[in-house]
């Protein structure tokens, strides 16, 4: 069983989740809270696989509670939970760490997936907020320079894979797109992650934005 921890101030939003996760049948709810400053205590208590960490709480907000999360030992997989508006929040999540971003009324099915995504080791990019996250984070034609750089040591087909990322599509989307495998869409990402040096699609996904590939 998958073991998720949901960290929202709202409990209708926390409701909705916990109704759609547990419904999948492999994954479990261990833990809940209305306050970023219970998420890292209740990591320590329950080991949950996998976070989903509203961005923004009334108290204690979804960018505290990641950091320290972060500074545990072998911390989870977080993703945050936000809205269309985007800001420097979304910044300070992915210099923290987080694994990606999601919004609250994300279609049912994507949402399992994403969870099942996150627990495998992954990072999730919803397609809807993909590009307002990126935009966020472009620090515009300083930055342009050396994205460019690194995608030039990339072949056309790990070109058009990272692209893709930039979409935030799935490794099955992007196979069902270029025609391959997912098992081959897979091998791919692996390739792009260490040739750009991403730490994971989020990441990549920005390189793309930065070096032109999409906007």
């Amino acid at each position: 069983m998958i073991k998720v921890l949901l960290a929202d101030d709202e409990d209708l939003v926390r409701s909705g989740l916990r109704s759609i996760l547990t419904s999948a049948g492999d994954i479990e709810i261990v833990a809940e809270c209305d306050d970023g400053a219970h998420v890292a205590d209740l990591v320590r208590l329950h080991r949950p696989h996998v976070v989903l960490l509203d961005i923004r709480m009334r108290t204690t907000d979804g960018i505290v509670a990641l950091k320290r999360v972060m500074e545990l030992a072998d911390p989870p997989a977080v993703a945050m939970l936000t809205t269309f508006d985007v800001d420097e929040y979304v910044q300070k999540a992915l210099r923290l760490g987080a694994n990606g971003f999601l919004l609250k009324d994300t279609e049912p099915t994507q949402l399992v997936n994403a969870v099942r995504d996150l627990a495998r080791g992954g990072a999730v990019l919803d397609p809807n907020v993909a590009a307002r996250v990126i935009a966020a984070m472009a620090d515009g034609q300083k930055a342009a320079e050396p994205a460019r750089k690194l995608l030039s040591s990339l072949s056309g087909r790990e070109l058009e894979v990272v692209a893709l990322i930039g979409q935030g599509m799935s490794n099955a989307e992007i196979g069902n797109t270029l025609h391959l495998s997912e098992a081959t869409v897979k091998g791919y990402v692996s390739s792009v992650l260490g040739k750009i040096g991403a730490a994971n699609r989020v990441q990549a996904a920005l390189v793309a934005y930065r070096g032109g590939l999409i906007g």
